[in-house]
Parts: structure tokens; C-alpha cells; sequence
């Protein structure tokens, strides 16, 4: 597994150390090479890359087609880039994929919190499954904008303790349907951490 030296010194400041290694061992890889494939709630079996361009190889073959989650942090790979051509190899770099893989989570964090009103763990447990979904509250969670530091209130902790206090009326009301705060949809092969467009080479768009 990957080492706490190592997470603390390439991940985004803007998470503290317990929220890092929390998400770390929950959707974490310890292979920098990891690629992990879904269509739908299927698994791509794949054979296991070797090398940075085995990987590579891999990961521009499905993007745009499939969920692709590449590395430590099991990165949307595609995510914020126009064309396959743009893919770097930072993505199988520790270091790299970490300090991306943390910032954008922390974006995703601050998302769910600031929908709870209080740093909750239920709200970090949320933060987890938006990760892995790539959906909260029934959107897409990576193109939504970042709400900013949110300060704790009163009697909340940075590892997400409940606060003392009226969090029950801070909280939007549940989904209706399902009783949770967020609506989680299914895998879109075309949105799920993937934000391509690769009509320019052959590739439609599913429907």
C-alpha cells in the first residue's frame, strides 16, 4: 500500500491528512498502474498492465467508451480533456495521480458537506459513493462547481464527528424514493468520469 509519507507529501492541501488516508484505503489501488474498467455495473476483465504504457494503452482504448479509473486514487481518467490524444502519463505517476486524485475528491467533499450543513460522516461516507458513482443528489458531481472552504460549525470535527446542535434541521430533505441524500444513477458510460468527445475518431455517442 501506499505509504502515509507519501500521501502527505503529494496530496492537495486543501483536505486534511485524516480525510486523505480515509479516502485512500476506502477507494484506493496500490498499484500506480491500476485500471479498472466498468460498462454498466460490469467489470471489463482486462489483463493487468506492466508497464506506464501498457496502462496507457489500456486507458485510451476504453475512455469515452467505459468508466475508466486509473491508479492510487482510481482517477476518472478523461476527465477535463477534450480528445484522447490529451491523456498524460501523470495519471500513473503516485505522486501525480494522488495530488489529482485529492483535489478533485476534496471538490467532491465540500459538495456533499455543504448539502449536509455540518461535517457529518455520513457526509464523508456520501463523498465515497459520489466518487466511485461519479453522481450525488442526481448529478453529475465532477462538472459541478466548488463550493469553497466550508468552516466546521460548532461541535464538528475534521474526521467528521456530528456536531452538537439542530444538524437535523440543516438537512435538505431526503429523496423521496429512496430515503438517502443523493439519487445515484447508473453508470452512463459517456458521463461516469469521463468527459470526451470522440466523435472526431469513430466513436458515437451511446444513447
Amino acid at each position: 500500500m501506499i505509504d502515509a509519507a507519501t500521501i502527505h507529501q503529494c496530496a492537495d492541501p486543501g483536505l486534511k491528512p485524516a480525510i486523505v488516508e480515509k479516502f485512500i484505503r476506502a477507494v484506493g489501488s496500490p498499484d500506480p498502474l491500476a485500471v479498472t474498467i466498468r460498462a454498466g455495473n460490469r467489470v471489463i476483465l482486462v489483463t493487468p498492465p506492466k508497464s506506464p504504457d501498457d496502462a496507457m494503452e489500456l486507458v485510451r482504448r476504453y475512455v469515452g467508451q467505459a468508466m475508466v479509473r486509473v491508479g492510487v486514487t482510481q482517477y476518472p481518467a478523461g476527465l477535463g480533456v477534450a480528445d484522447v490524444a490529451e491523456l498524460k502519463p501523470d495519471l500513473l505517476d503516485a505522486c501525480a495521480n494522488i495530488r489529482m486524485g485529492t483535489a478533485l475528491f476534496g471538490k467532491v467533499y465540500r459538495i456533499v458537506t455543504k448539502w449536509y450543513g455540518a461535517l457529518l460522516d455520513e457526509a464523508f461516507g456520501d463523498a465515497i459513493d459520489a466518487w466511485k458513482t461519479g453522481y450525488f443528489d442526481g448529478k453529475y458531481v465532477f462538472d459541478q462547481p466548488d463550493p469553497g472552504h466550508l468552516p466546521a460549525r460548532k461541535g464538528a470535527s475534521d474526521a467528521g464527528d456530528k456536531p452538537v446542535g439542530d444538524d437535523d434541521a440543516a438537512r435538505p430533505a431526503s429523496s423521496p424514493d429512496n430515503g438517502t441524500p443523493h439519487d445515484k444513477q447508473p453508470d452512463d458510460p459517456n458521463k461516469a468520469g469521463i468527459r470526451i468527445d470522440l466523435t472526431g475518431i469513430g466513436v458515437g455517442k451511446s444513447k
